[in-house]
């Protein structure tokens, strides 16, 4: 069974504003969720964001500025995973978006 990937109303906005390599990543990163689950060790500076529970990142854009992905399981069973944040490396707020 397929995980099932959800945007939040500002990370979809957030999405349409990165460049088009950026967003061609972001895709790519969400196909692999759905088909393999949340955890994507094989993608760049991927991590478990400490002291949030199911909550993820990874680098879709090394460099300056570096753009990211912050997504979290909100429900294990039915297999559902939101993505939370896409954009700059320096304007994430880890605490406030997980």
């Amino acid at each position: 069974m397929s995980w099932d990937v959800k945007f939040t109303s500002k990370a979809e906005k957030q999405a349409k504003n990165v460049p088009p390599k950026v967003r061609e990543s972001l895709f790519a990163l969400v196909l692999e969720i759905r088909k393999l689950g949340p955890t994507r060790t094989t993608w760049h500076n991927y991590g478990k964001i400490r002291s949030k529970k199911d909550c993820y990142h990874c680098h879709l854009k090394k460099g300056k500025p570096t753009y990211i992905a912050i997504w979290k399981v909100t429900d294990k069973e039915s297999k559902l995973v939101e993505v939370r944040y896409v954009g700059t490396h320096e304007n994430a707020d880890y605490g406030r978006i997980c």
